[in-house]
Order: C-alpha cells, then structure tokens, then sequence
C-alpha cells in the first residue's frame, strides 16, 4: 500500500502542513514497508534452515510470547500479536508442536499458551537471526547506537499518540 497526499479543497485552510503531511505519509510507508521486509528475511532465514511448516508472522509470535504464559486474548493486549487471525496461528502452533495449550482452572473459557521445547527453538534460531542483523548492522555502521534509541523513542511516541486517537473516540 502507497500513501498518498489527499487533496484539499480549494481554499482549504485545514489540514497538516504540506511539509508535515508528506513525511508523515512517508513513516507510514516506511513502516509497512519495514514490516513486510521483516517477514521475508524471517522466511528467507526459514527456508535456509528448512522450516516450511510456519510462517514468519507465527514466528514472531512465539519469538515475542518467549517464556511466557498467556491467554490468547493478552496476546494482543501485551503487543505479542497485531494480526486479527489469532486463533489460526495459535492451532497451527499447537498443532505443529511449537505451543502448549492449556484450559485455564479459573477461567474455563480461557486458554493458556506456552512454548514447547520444540517452540522455544525455534525462538532461539529467530533470536540468533536478530543478533546477526543487530551486530552487522552495527559492524557496517549502518545506523549508530544513538539514533537507534531516538528512533525508537519516536515510534513510542506515535504509538502512544495513535492509542490515544483509538482510546479517546468514543
């Protein structure tokens, strides 16, 4: 998807600045974009090692889930699953062998997931897979400690501001 700059009425004085407007259309592209090379080089990485039974998006879960115990509905809520296809991935986790899954006492609608010796391998490969990146990255000096963290002290900020805008409408 390909943001582009709406056009204003004529003789609009709403609106973003023209300056502010366009490179904020350009962090939403860059966002995704990021997003999706993420996927593939986590697919690419898997088809190198031979694993063809999950997908990258399943990867990350069990790579964000980690040592945890959680309830598929605090998947979400934690930031350990963005995608509303959760139940999908979580069966097919189990059923491979990555996940354990397990009716909670309290609650006996709720379930509990947690990785399997199996899932907490392949948690290792990802993790091995972000070390390399992280220490190539820094060995060719493509971005510097510094701005890594300014970087992501600004993705904070608009996160916050975008749950703000979802908190607040209604």
């Amino acid at each position: 998807m390909s943001f582009q700059t709406p056009m204003r009425a004529p003789g609009s004085e709403e609106g973003a600045s023209p300056g502010i407007m366009s490179c904020y259309l350009d962090s939403l592209s860059l966002v995704e974009r990021l997003h999706r090379l993420l996927l593939d080089v986590i697919k690419d990485e898997f088809e190198r090692l031979g694993i063809l039974e999950i997908n990258p998006v399943q990867a990350l879960l069990l790579f964000n889930i980690g040592e945890n115990e959680v309830t598929a509905g605090e998947l979400k809520t934690r930031g350990y699953y963005q995608g509303s296809n959760v139940s999908y991935n979580l069966k097919k986790l189990v059923e491979c062998g990555y996940m354990h899954h397990q009716r909670c006492e309290i609650d006996r609608r709720s379930v509990r997931v947690k990785l399997t010796p199996k899932g907490v391998e392949l948690r290792g490969m990802v993790t091995s897979l972000f070390e390399r990146h992280a220490k190539g990255m820094d060995a060719r000096n493509v971005i510097t400690l510094d701005a890594m963290d300014e970087m992501n002290r600004t993705l904070r900020r608009m996160e916050r501001y975008w749950s703000d805008q979802i908190r607040y409408i209604y």
